[in-house]
C-alpha cells in the first residue's frame, strides 16, 4: 500500500511539474504519516499490516535517507565553495582568458606572438568602404582582434550587393552599410570597438576622419575618394593601404611617403579618362575577387600593425583571378608628385613657417 501511495504521489508531483525537492517533500510526508501510524495504532492493526514493516524498519529507512540527503547537500556546498569566482574584467591593454584562447593561433606564430597581438588590440584602423573590398577586410580585422575599427560608408545594403559583399545579409537590405557591418563584426568578436561613420568622404571631413586612426584602408569605388584619402594621409603622415578591383583583376599597395614609399598620386597622378576604368556596376566583377583582394589587404594590415614580414611599401600587387596569376611591380616616389613631391613639401613648409 505504501509503495502504491508513493507512486501516486510521484505521479501527482510530475503532473503539477513540481521540482525534485517538492516531490521529495511529498514522499517525506508519506514517511512521516507511516511512522505516526505505527506510534498511534496498536500492534497488529490491519492498517499497519497493510503498511508493511515495523516501526524500527521505517525509522532506519528514514535515517538512511536523511544521511544520503545530508551527504548530497554537503557535496554541493563543497563544490560551490570550490567553484572559481567569475573572472574580473582584464585591465586595460591586457587579455582576458577568452581572448587568449580566441587569438591562440596568432600568439603561437613566431612573427606575431603576444606582443604582436597586443599591438593589434591597441591599434586603430579606419576602413573606407563597407562594400566588396570592405567586407572581407572588416571581418578579418575584427576576427584578428584589432581593437578599434572605424567604418566609413554612406550607402545602404541592396539586393545587388549580396553577390560579393559578404558582411551583409538579405535580412539587412535597406539598413545602412556601416550599421550592418557593425552588427556582423560585433557578433564575430565582442571584444573590439566598432565605430560607424555613415558619411561620404569629402574635402570637408576627410582630415577629421583620418586624424583618429593609425592606419587607413581604402576600399572605395571611385577616384575622387581615393585622391582625397591620399592627400589627407600624406598631410597627416599616415600609411594608406589601398585596393581596387574590376571584373577579374585587382591590385593593392601600401602608400606611405612619410617612410620612403610613394603615395597614391606618385603611381596614379591623374584619374583615367571616363570610360577607361569602368565601375563594377558598369563592367561587372566576379563575386570572389573582392574576397581575394580584401583578404590580402587584411593580411597586409595585420603585418603592418605587428611588424611581421615584408610590407607592400614600394610594391604593387596585381592579381588576375581569371588566369590565376599574381605579379608584384616595384613602384617608386615621384619627386615632382603634386601631393608628396619636393615642391609640395616646400610649399607646406613655407605655409607652416
Amino acid at each position: 500500500m505504501v509503495v502504491l501511495l508513493a507512486i501516486a504521489l510521484v505521479s501527482f508531483g510530475l503532473m503539477l511539474r513540481l521540482s525534485a525537492r517538492g516531490i521529495g517533500g511529498l514522499l517525506a510526508g508519506l514517511w512521516a504519516a507511516v511512522v505516526l501510524a505505527h506510534l498511534a495504532l496498536p500492534v497488529g492493526h490491519p492498517l499497519l499490516v497493510r503498511a508493511g514493516g515495523s516501526l524500527r524498519g521505517w525509522l532506519v529507512l528514514g535515517g538512511v535517507l536523511a544521511l544520503a540527503l545530508g551527504y548530497g547537500m554537503l557535496v554541493r556546498g563543497l563544490r560551490a565553495r570550490a567553484r572559481p569566482a567569475p573572472a574580473a574584467a582584464p585591465a586595460e591593454g591586457r587579455f582576458s582568458a577568452a581572448e587568449l584562447e580566441r587569438y591562440a593561433r596568432h600568439i603561437v606564430l613566431r612573427e606575431i606572438g603576444g606582443p604582436g597581438q597586443a599591438r593589434l588590440k591597441s591599434a586603430r584602423v579606419l576602413v573606407v568602404g563597407a562594400g566588396g573590398l570592405g567586407s572581407p577586410v572588416l571581418l578579418y580585422l575584427a576576427a584578428a582582434g584589432v581593437g578599434t575599427i572605424g567604418v566609413v560608408d554612406d550607402d545602404t545594403v541592396s539586393n545587388a550587393n549580396l553577390q560579393r559583399q559578404v558582411i551583409h545579409t538579405d535580412a539587412r537590405i535597406g539598413l545602412a552599410k556601416v550599421r550592418s557591418a557593425q552588427i556582423a563584426m560585433k557578433a564575430l568578436n565582442p571584444f573590439i570597438e566598432v565605430r560607424a561613420h555613415p558619411v561620404r568622404v569629402g574635402a570637408e571631413n576627410v582630415a577629421g576622419l583620418v586624424a583618429d586612426y593609425d592606419l587607413i584602408l581604402d576600399g572605395s569605388d571611385n577616384f575622387v575618394t581615393r585622391y582625397l584619402l591620399n592627400a589627407a594621409c600624406v598631410a597627416a603622415g599616415k600609411p594608406l593601404l589601398s585596393g581596387a578591383i574590376t571584373q577579374w583583376e585587382g591590385q593593392l599597395s601600401l602608400y606611405d611617403p612619410a617612410r620612403g614609399a610613394p603615395c597614391y598620386a606618385c603611381v596614379f597622378p591623374e584619374a583615367p579618362a571616363p570610360g577607361l576604368a569602368p565601375t563594377c556596376a558598369e563592367a561587372g566583377v566576379v563575386g570572389a575577387l573582392p574576397g581575394i583582394v580584401g583578404s590580402m589587404m587584411a593580411a597586409e594590415a595585420i603585418k603592418e600593425i605587428t611588424g611581421a614580414g615584408q610590407s607592400l611599401r614600394g610594391r604593387l600587387v596585381i592579381h588576375d583571378a581569371l588566369w590565376g596569376e599574381s605579379r608584384v611591380i616595384a613602384i617608386a616616389r615621384n619627386p615632382d608628385c603634386p601631393q608628396c613631391g619636393a615642391a609640395r613639401r616646400g610649399t607646406l613648409g613655407s605655409e607652416k613657417g
